[in-house]
């Protein structure tokens, strides 16, 4: 289709926002169920969101691939070594920023933007220098190799926490004072050799974002879609009984079961934006859209300057602001999501300038 699907910007967009919502609540302590990750297996509605914006970067690698086949394969490879390096670097940045409250030796090197840079640069080199027929092989051949590494060099329990090959080479590489903590011990979520399903992600985004301008017809592109998407799911569950689902480690069914969704939401949005036309409440992500990774950026830089600068009254403002007027108006949990709302809002209006100013950022 030579129309630019409307629903591929809203889709973008909503996840951006819902990134931004999942990561700012006003407390930790009060979350509810569905905006919490799952503990290690099993999927929660949070645990769609990371997965989906990786799906929708393939995606949308349709058009920009699209515009580059009559240049040299040096210069093609040149570009998609400095983005993958920028957003690596952003991502690094962020890590570490404000500089004054973490030392260099503790600093964690993977994070979700890191990831990101990893996953495009590896699914566009192999887009690049792979044949288009070649893709669905190519990206089986990733997630069956990504399930014979856990399993065979996982120790124990391959799946689990503390034995996982993704730890084992994150500590090899990185070092315990590298990783993220958040497991109780060091493990990174987002480790290095967790990219490598995670450029099936990518690529499972493009061979079905081709469909776009390859298929004529709206319909018949939702039709595919929908199957597509019904069978990828049934796939990662079915998978998930041996290869269990677990975000955490981006396992090969999590990765089926995640593409699987996120094509049939893209297909509730393709039909409601682009085949009914019913846009007018979609004007908010429309913004978020257009420069997305700049707004998830942003967000974690508002977050870093709310919690290690901006300080009121012995406490940082962001958690005075939840004790002393979200939490009172709306209470504990409702407080809290409300703050995230609100958090996602003051992003959404610096987004909103480069919308109406037509400016974009690209990360």
């Amino acid at each position: 289709m030579k129309e630019r699907l409307l629903s591929l910007d809203i889709f973008r967009g909503i996840t951006i926002c819902f990134m931004i919502i999942v990561n700012t609540p006003g407390t930790w302590k009060y979350v509810y169920a569905p905006l919490k990750h799952a503990d290690w297996e099993g999927c929660t509605p949070t645990d769609l969101v990371f997965p989906f914006f990786v799906f929708i970067v393939g995606l949308s690698m349709v058009f920009s691939m699209s515009r580059i086949d009559d240049q040299k394969k040096s210069s093609i490879v040149l570009k998609i070594m400095k983005r993958t390096v920028l957003i690596f670097v952003v991502g690094l940045f962020l890590n570490w920023f404000p500089f004054f409250h973490k030392n260099i030796a503790d600093l964690r090197i993977m994070g979700v933007l890191q990831k990101i840079a990893l996953s495009y640069g590896g699914a566009a080199l192999l887009i690049l220098f792979f044949n288009k027929k070649w893709l669905p092989v190519v990206a089986g051949v990733i997630l069956l190799f990504y399930w014979w590494l856990l399993y065979t060099y996982g120790g124990s329990i391959p799946y689990g926490l503390e034995d996982n090959i993704v730890r084992t080479i994150d500590l090899q590489i990185f070092g315990e004072s590298h990783l993220y903590g958040g497991f109780g011990i060091p493990f990174d979520p987002e480790g290095l050799l967790g990219c490598i399903p995670s450029i099936g992600t990518v690529l499972l985004g493009y061979i079905f974002g081709r469909r776009i301008i390859e298929v004529n017809s709206k319909s018949r592109l939702l039709q595919e879609y929908v199957i597509g998407g019904s069978i990828l799911v049934g796939l990662g569950i079915v998978w998930g009984q041996f290869f269990p689902i677990i975000k955490a480690l981006w396992t090969s069914s999590y990765v089926l079961y995640t593409a699987g969704l996120a094509l049939l939401i893209f297909s509730i949005l393709i039909y409601v934006l682009d085949i009914v036309k019913v846009t007018k409440w979609a004007y908010p992500f429309r913004v978020f859209g257009l420069n997305p990774l700049f707004s998830y950026a942003l967000s974690g830089l508002v977050v870093r300057l709310i919690i290690y600068v901006f300080k009121f009254q012995d406490t940082n403002i962001g958690t005075w602001t939840y004790d002393n007027f979200f939490q009172i108006i709306f209470g504990d949990y409702l407080g809290s999501l409300a703050y995230a709302i609100f958090f996602a809002l003051i992003i959404w209006l610096f987004a909103l300038i480069l919308y109406k100013k037509n400016i974009v950022i690209k990360l």
